[in-house]
């Protein structure tokens, strides 16, 4: 068998030990309980009002973008923290030498890892963003726009993490990885937010802004792909939100996520070949 598949089961199977993992999925459990708590008590205040058909199905599509929104945020933190440790971890307390000393090359075992979180990640965005969803269908009756598109996005600006998190952690501890981590994923939401707020102050300085940091780290620019595709017109009209479509990342900016995930994936590799363990 491939080397790096049989990593990459190994590493699945260290990360379903996690706590953090179990912890993870019971937080998701919870929203989802919460969520669809909401949904139900929302369609009840609404069969006691005179609300237009079509206000109460544009309200509901928004609370169900809200609530894939905090998928999104929990997918992402949870990747961060259940892989930061996994190569910059290893290599403090030596246990990466028991592998990388082996006859097994190297970028076998960061692919491999790496594969395995892959694994890991696509079958939680799935849970979420399809309990999400169902949610919002047997209880509201609301179906988005491109779910599987905005599911998939969501998926590539967790890899984006992911991936984030193995170059780091080829260069710097557990903490300062996780801390370089999650200051960029904060510097690309703050700079989406500054894009969102050039609908207010018409002037090109905060788009310019926003779009360097998409370029620095662009998870939060695949989000509102996402969420423009999936969205109903209600939401997107919000102009202060996370839904606005004051400005929107185009095709291109995916294209640009996909080629930033395989050059930090090189790089990791590269870095990872070339260090001494």
């Amino acid at each position: 068998m491939n080397p790096v598949w049989i990593i990459a089961s190994i590493t699945f199977r260290e990360a379903a030990r996690k706590k953090i993992l179990w912890t993870a999925g019971a937080v998701g459990i919870g929203f989802l309980i919460v969520f669809g708590a909401g949904l139900h008590y929302q369609m009840a205040d609404f069969r006691n009002s005179d609300i237009s058909p079509f206000l109460r199905y544009q309200v509901l599509s928004a609370m169900v973008m809200v609530g894939l929104y905090t998928v999104d945020l929990l997918a992402v933190v949870m990747t961060i923290l259940t892989s930061v440790d996994t190569i910059s971890g290893e290599i403090a307390s030596g246990t990466i030498q028991a592998v990388a000393t082996k006859p097994v090359a190297r970028w076998h075992v960061l692919i491999g890892k790496w594969a395995g979180f892959v694994a890991m990640l696509a079958i939680y965005v799935g849970l979420m963003f399809g309990g999400t969803l169902a949610a919002g269908y047997w209880i509201g009756g609301v179906t988005l726009q491109n779910p599987v598109r905005g599911a998939m996005l969501v998926f590539l600006e967790c890899l984006l993490a992911l991936t984030a998190t193995f170059l780091l952690g080829t260069w710097f501890s557990t903490l300062t990885n996780g801390v370089i981590v999650l200051g960029l994923h904060g510097l690309a939401f703050l700079g989406g937010w500054l894009e969102q707020m050039s609908g207010f102050a018409e002037g090109s300085g905060l788009v310019t802004l926003g779009v360097a940091s998409s370029l620095v780290m662009p998870t939060e620019a695949i989000w509102r792909r996402a969420a423009f595709l999936m969205q109903p017109p209600l939401a997107g009209a919000l102009q202060f939100s996370p839904f606005a479509n004051v400005s929107v990342p185009s095709g291109a900016m995916v294209g640009y996520a996909g080629f930033y995930l395989l050059v930090i994936l090189a790089a990791a590799v590269y870095h990872f070949q070339r260090r001494d363990l």
